[in-house]
């Protein structure tokens, strides 16, 4: 008994589209639904621009987490350190404790400072402008410049105002913009500092969690290439402060030496400059030395001077003793790596790309270069090759 042909109209299309494409009968064609694929595509990018949304507005929330992972790395070769004389948790609280002290002093210390000399400015501001406008540099300027700018006119204009009560209220908004920022910089820096106890606390275990994504055959070499990298890194903070401390330690005690306006001011500006790599400590210099112009032209003179020899020192004798125990890099790979992270990421990037590049490195030497070296053509491997005789 024979089978009855299907002439449904399904069939019948199928049959047609076979026929059309050149497809052999009885084969089933491809059919392509447009519709199907632009929404599936259409969803694929709704969902994309969704993640990037939140990845901007997370922004400043991976900021705070970046740079506490990477502070918690940076105090983990203290523990380890700590470790070998007491136990770890006690060791984790000796340098919890050491970081918290550190913190609550510089805000006790150096906030009340800051405020009494800035007060102080304002309050001698009248008199500091009058002896800048009677000294030798300002009759020099306004002989350079003539008739066309006049270096008086501008700077009583600036000083009538600044002291005139009725202008304080056209500088509200600026007043509390700026208080807005001091307060969310606090904010931020104790929820950097409580991120950074917590990683401290658990950096362990978290390496351990991350060491279970890569299959076990592979675990042991990986783990040993990161704790490679995290020395690395901790070792390449520490050094970072450490200069950036001597920095700031020093500018403090010369600029209170020869009376530079805003001493602890300008030492918090050359430590925090210090902590950026290659331009961070120039940066700072330059910026004391025109702040210390208040003061009068010699008071800048011998600041940039200082600063002069400080960076001659810093790059031939402390920088070379320092960093290169803490991080092997050569110096053509320090200058691209600094220039590269700060066009991409900032201060933040210019700070971790050196230690970024080390981990390159060191991903490079021991895992690139074994691989590679490993490999051998298989003729020269089985023998099947003769080494070449002179005839």
């Amino acid at each position: 008994m024979k089978r009855a042909h299907s002439t449904t109209p399904d069939a019948k299309q199928g049959r047609a589209l076979a026929a059309a494409s050149g497809a052999p009968a009885g084969v089933p064609s491809l059919r392509i639904n447009a519709f199907r694929i632009g929404l599936v595509g259409g969803l694929g990018v709704l969902v994309a621009m969704l993640i990037g949304s939140m990845v901007t507005q997370l922004a400043t929330t991976l900021i705070y987490v970046g740079v506490a992972l990477f502070l918690a790395l940076g105090l983990d070769p203290l523990v380890s350190w700590l470790e070998k004389k007491l136990s770890r948790g006690l060791s984790i609280t000796v340098v919890v404790l050491a970081v918290i002290g550190a913190f609550a002093g510089i805000l006790f210390a150096i906030v009340p400072i800051l405020v009494r000399q800035i007060t102080n400015l304002v309050e001698d501001f009248p008199s500091i402008s009058q002896d800048f406008l009677n000294s030798d540099f300002v009759k020099w300027a306004q002989g350079l410049f003539g008739e066309s700018f006049d270096i008086d006119a501008a700077l009583s204009g600036a000083t009538d105002y600044i002291t005139n009560p009725d202008n304080l209220l056209s500088l509200g908004g600026g007043i509390l913009s700026v208080g807005a920022g001091v307060a969310s910089g606090v904010t931020g820096a104790m929820i950097v500092l409580i991120l950074t106890l917590y990683f401290l606390a658990s950096l362990r275990s978290m390496k351990r969690a991350t060491y279970r994504f890569v299959p076990a055959y592979r675990r042991e070499g990986f783990a040993r290439v990161m704790e490679e990298i995290t020395q690395a890194v901790g070792r390449y903070v520490v050094g970072q402060v450490g200069l950036a401390l001597i920095n700031g330690v020093l500018s403090f005690i010369l600029l209170s030496i020869i009376g530079a306006p805003l001493p602890a001011l300008l030492a918090l500006i050359a430590f925090i400059g210090s902590m950026i790599p290659l331009v961070g400590t120039l940066s700072g210099a330059v910026i004391n030395s025109l702040i210390c112009l208040i003061a009068s032209p010699q008071t800048a003179l011998v600041a940039a001077i200082y600063y002069l020899i400080y960076l001659q020192v810093e790059a031939y004798i402390l920088s070379p003793r320092i960093m290169n125990r803490a991080v092997a890099v050569p110096g053509a790979l320090v200058v691209i790596a600094a220039v590269a992270g700060g066009a991409i990421g900032g201060i933040l990037g210019a700070l971790v790309a050196i230690p970024i590049a080390a981990s390159v490195i060191i991903i490079v030497q021991k895992v690139v270069f074994p691989t590679q070296d490993a490999k051998v053509a298989p003729a020269v491997q089985s023998g099947d090759i003769s080494p070449a005789t002179n005839g």
